[in-house]
């Protein structure tokens, strides 16, 4: 059963950083895609990044160039370094494997991420 943690979350002013941490646990975690969520108020959980197990990342069009992602197989983590945040990237943050995203019982709790004007 795969259980992940999430970390790093807090309340930041607008162009300020945060860096996200996930530990997973319970499945093979080199093999695994990873993705980091996020869910506003009101609004569906939607892919802001996702990398795969040989490294290389995606991004959705609204975070490119102010997000990255990050994996380190030794430590079964993920990370998400955010910079230039913007009110609007307010919300829940959640990481997951891909593969397992739309088993609802593998979501972990999430840190919560808010941006001050």
């Amino acid at each position: 059963q795969v259980q992940l943690v999430e970390s790093g979350g807090g309340l930041v002013q607008a162009g300020g950083s945060l860096r996200l941490s996930c530990a997973a646990s319970g499945i093979i975690f080199s093999i695994n895609a990873m993705g980091w969520y996020r869910q506003a108020p009101g609004k569906q959980r939607e892919l802001v990044a996702a990398i795969a197990s040989d490294g290389t990342t995606n991004y959705a069009e609204h975070v490119k160039g102010r997000f990255t992602i990050s994996r380190d197989n030794s430590k079964n983590t993920v990370y998400l370094q955010m910079n230039s945040l913007k009110p609007e990237d307010t919300a829940v943050y959640y990481c997951n494997a891909l593969s397992y995203s739309s088993s609802p019982g593998s979501w972990g709790q999430g840190t919560q991420v808010t941006v001050s004007s």
